[in-house]
């Protein structure tokens, strides 16, 4: 019963957010532009589905590659810092020795 009222609480609050948002021209204009903005997208998705399911493969593909040359970085870097600590530990242990 309370996940109930906090998600109608949540949705409604938004609704009326937005609703009161929209009383600012400005606000208003910003709206309809992206409304108009996705109704296009969308109806350029419907017209030429396989274009859009390529294009989505091409970003997703982009995605994957970045992806993974980020995480070699990552992976370099650690290497890097693994690679220094055991430097400083040797010559703390000749230090001491």
């Amino acid at each position: 019963m309370g996940k109930r009222k906090l998600l109608v609480g949540m949705i409604g609050g938004a609704v009326i957010g937005g609703i009161v948002t929209l009383f600012d021209s400005e606000t208003r204009g910003y709206a309809k532009q992206k409304l108009m903005e996705v109704k296009d997208t969308s109806s350029e998705a419907l017209k030429n589905p396989s274009t859009t399911i390529r294009n989505f493969q091409t970003s997703f593909d982009e995605f994957g590659q970045k992806l993974n040359y980020q995480a070699k970085n990552a992976i370099n870097a650690l290497e890097q810092v693994e690679n220094t600590l055991e430097k400083v530990s040797r010559k703390t242990k000749k230090i001491e020795d």
